[in-house]
């Protein structure tokens, strides 16, 4: 197999790399000090010329993303984080929480070129981008990749999925961009329907698992997909290649792997809670820990690109959880309690169906009736922004172990 890349970054000697990327890093935390209230006063007693190593960067405190709630909530929008100098503001988004996310006019500002590049998008093509629009910034991260490579963007977004295959039949394009479970969703409807949507030669998931039984599936159609891992925060931070071997990191991140709860780097291969540093001008994100987890790797890939490999998603270090695109966070789920009176205690257990994620969110109530459950339901789609079977069980039937949200996914 000939391999291509995006750009030389990707195939220099790791050790440059490395140079290279601490060598930025002391301008990047005195641009962010001087235009980022949050940075100001946590470099307040740091000599920033000095954090040139991982060494160095490990002895900064943690950024949470459940912290991003409360420095919003205290300083809103942005949480006195955002770094904005030469680009404007263009776009600002929800994501569930709520957390404000903005975009500026920097071209790719989530980087997402490289991860579509190494999918097999290519100037020209018409690529069906099925990520959301609106509230959540994934449809534009994707869109404003895909506009770096010179592609044509049909922006779909989710839901009307009988014209969404139609659109597909008619225009025939040859990516895809989306989760998985809902490609699953175009191609057995297609299959249905007699509509042609074999078009579409390449994709680039994420949002959700990717099981080896799913994709798999999903190939079988023609399509080839590969899957990367990104934060509405901090951008792309890893993605796969067409050797398939674990997820290579992308080229303007710092990224470490900590022991969950602490700030603390694990070894190669120990599972840990990815932490990122965004050398991003505009949202300067020193030690964000994502609380999702992973592992370095060792070694490199066989496609030739020679960055670190982790293995991808492995799971929440927190109850925070994504289901079908969207994170979930516990303080939602006391929101819903909160407005249901008749509601003692809840939990939210994330399970999957046919590949397809499914939320049940199971009450405790002394009245067990379905108008409680239907505005159980209601409730749940205002605070989580996703849909839920409501399930209503006798106060003192769930467990007392402080789990409010319990994801028993498994991925074969």
């Amino acid at each position: 197999m000939t391999f291509e890349y995006y750009d030389t970054l990707e195939i220099r000697d790791p050790e440059e790399r490395e140079r290279e990327l601490f060598s930025r890093l002391p301008n990047q935390l005195k641009h962010a000090a001087e235009h980022s209230e949050y940075a100001k006063t946590v470099l307040s007693d740091v000599d920033m010329d000095s954090v040139d190593s991982r060494e160095a960067l490990a002895k900064l405190p943690i950024l949470r993303k459940s912290d991003l709630l409360e420095l919003q909530k205290n300083n809103p929008p942005f949480g006195g984080l955002a770094a904005i100098t030469d680009h404007p503001v263009t776009h600002i988004f929800s994501s569930p929480g709520p957390i404000y996310e903005f975009v500026t006019s920097r071209s790719d500002f989530h980087r997402m070129a490289r991860a579509l590049y190494a999918s097999g998008f290519r100037s020209n093509m018409l690529i069906h981008n099925t990520f959301s629009y609106h509230f959540t910034p994934a449809g534009a991260m994707l869109e404003n990749g895909a506009k770096k490579l010179g592609c044509t963007v049909f922006p779909a977004g989710v839901g009307q999925t009988e014209q969404q295959i139609q659109a597909i039949s008619h225009l025939k394009p040859q990516g895809y961009i989306g989760t998985p479970s809902f490609l699953k969703i175009l191609f057995d409807q297609a299959q249905e329907s007699g509509e042609d949507v074999s078009s579409m030669q390449v994709g680039l998931v994420s949002g959700e698992a990717l099981p080896p039984s799913l994709r798999e599936e999903l190939e079988k159609h023609g399509i080839r997909l590969n899957q990367c891992y990104a934060t509405a925060d901090a951008g792309l931070i890893a993605y796969e290649s067409e050797a398939r071997e674990g997820m290579i990191l992308d080229e303007n991140i710092i990224v470490e792997i900590v022991r969950p709860g602490t700030g603390d780097t694990v070894a190669v291969g120990e599972v840990g809670e990815v932490v990122v540093t965004a050398l991003n001008p505009d949202y300067p994100l020193i030690r964000f820990a994502t609380g999702d987890m992973s592992a370095i790797m060792e070694g490199q890939s066989s496609c030739g690109r020679t960055n670190k490999r982790i293995r991808g998603w492995m799971g929440r270090a927190d109850q925070t959880t994504k289901v079908r695109g969207m994170f979930v966070h516990p303080p939602q789920v006391a929101e819903v309690v909160k407005e249901i009176r008749e509601i003692t205690k809840a939990r939210l257990v994330v399970s999957s169906r046919d590949h397809q994620d499914v939320m049940e969110f199971i009450c405790e109530s002394e009245s067990i009736t379905d108008d409680i459950a239907n505005q159980v339901q209601s409730a749940v789609r205002v605070f989580c922004k996703l849909r839920a079977d409501v399930k209503l069980v006798e106060p003192n039937t769930l467990p007392n172990d402080g789990i409010v949200i319990e994801d028993v996914r498994t991925y074969d």
